[in-house]
C-alpha cells in the first residue's frame, strides 16, 4: 500500500471516529472499512460479469445456452444497427452497490472514490486489450462547469498508467449542450447526439487504436456518436471500456445483493 493511501486510510478511520457515518448500501456503521462511504461486505459483493455474451457489445446472455450452437452469434442490437465501435467492454453490472458508488461519484462529487472506482476497473481489463491512447468520454463545458470534474478523465487516468498508455483528453470534444441521455427514451437518444462531438486535431487519431472510456455504458448511444467521429477522421479502431454497464434484472447475481436485501420478502427484492 503507498504512503498515501495508509496516511487516506488513517485520517478516514480517525474522521469516523469523530464523525460516525453509514455504508452508502446497507445503511450500517463503518469502523475500519478501506474504501470510503462503503463497508467491506457490500463492496466486496462487486464481481465482473461472467458467461456468455455478445462477441461486439459484450452484452451478457439471458442463457448459458445462447451461444452453444452459434458462438460468434450478435446481439440483436448490434445485428440490426452495427455499432461504429469494435468491441465494448464493460466490466460490471450497474447495480448495487456499484449503482450507489458511481451516484456519489458522478453526481455528488465524492472524487475520493476515483481510485476505488479505478482500482475496479483495473481488475477487470481484458488480457487482449490492445490501444495506442485512450480517450475519455467529454463532457460539454457547460456541464463540466456545474460538475467541476468529468469522471471519464478521471477513470482513465487511473487506467492509462496501468496500460502503459498516454490519456488524450483535449481532441475529443462535445460541441453540443444536449439533453442528459438519461432523460431520453431510446428513440430520442441517437437525434439528441447527433453531430454533438468533434475533433480539434482529426489528424493525430488517423491510423491510431483508440480506447473509449466511460463510466456506464446503457445504450451505446454515446460511445456510438464518438466512435464515428474518429473513424470519419481515419483512426484504425475504436473499443470502448467502462466501468459498468446496465444489464436486465435476471442477469444480475444474487451475491450483487446488499445483506439488507435478504431480510426482504422474495418479491421485494428488486
Amino acid at each position: 500500500m503507498s504512503s498515501h493511501a495508509l496516511l487516506a486510510g488513517t485520517i478516514r478511520q480517525a474522521t469516523r471516529l469523530l464523525l460516525p457515518s453509514d455504508c452508502a448500501t446497507c445503511e450500517q456503521p463503518l469502523t475500519d472499512d478501506p474504501t470510503p462511504f462503503f463497508c467491506r461486505q457490500c463492496w466486496g459483493l462487486i464481481r465482473p460479469l461472467q458467461g456468455p455474451s455478445c462477441p461486439r457489445c459484450h452484452r451478457p446472455w439471458a442463457s448459458a445456452f445462447a451461444t452453444t450452437h452459434s458462438p460468434t452469434h450478435e446481439c440483436h442490437d448490434c445485428r440490426t444497427r452495427a455499432p461504429h465501435y469494435s468491441q465494448v467492454w464493460a466490466a460490471y453490472a450497474y447495480c448495487s452497490p456499484l449503482q450507489d458508488a458511481i451516484a456519489l461519484f458522478k453526481y455528488r462529487g465524492k472524487v475520493v472514490l476515483a481510485d476505488a472506482l479505478g482500482a475496479l476497473l483495473a481488475q477487470a481489463l481484458p488480457a487482449d486489450l490492445d490501444t495506442d491512447f485512450l480517450m475519455p468520454i467529454p463532457l460539454h463545458p457547460n456541464r463540466l462547469r456545474q460538475r467541476e470534474f468529468n469522471q471519464s478523465l478521471l477513470l482513465a487516468d487511473r487506467v492509462g498508467p496501468i496500460l502503459r498508455r498516454l490519456v488524450s483528453y483535449r481532441n475529443l470534444v462535445r460541441i453540443v449542450d444536449t439533453d442528459p441521455q438519461t432523460t431520453l427514451p431510446q428513440s430520442a437518444r441517437l437525434k439528441n447526439l447527433h453531430r454533438a462531438f468533434a475533433l480539434r486535431a482529426p489528424g493525430e487519431v488517423t491510423g491510431k487504436r483508440i480506447l473509449l472510456i466511460d463510466d456506464v455504458f446503457t445504450t451505446g448511444t454515446t460511445a456510438n456518436e464518438c466512435a464515428k467521429v474518429l473513424l470519419n477522421a481515419g483512426a484504425k479502431d475504436v473499443a470502448v471500456l467502462t466501468l459498468a454497464r446496465s444489464v436486465d434484472t435476471g442477469i444480475v447475481p444474487d451475491t450483487w445483493l446488499p445483506p439488507s436485501a435478504f431480510d426482504q420478502p422474495l418479491a421485494l427484492r428488486v
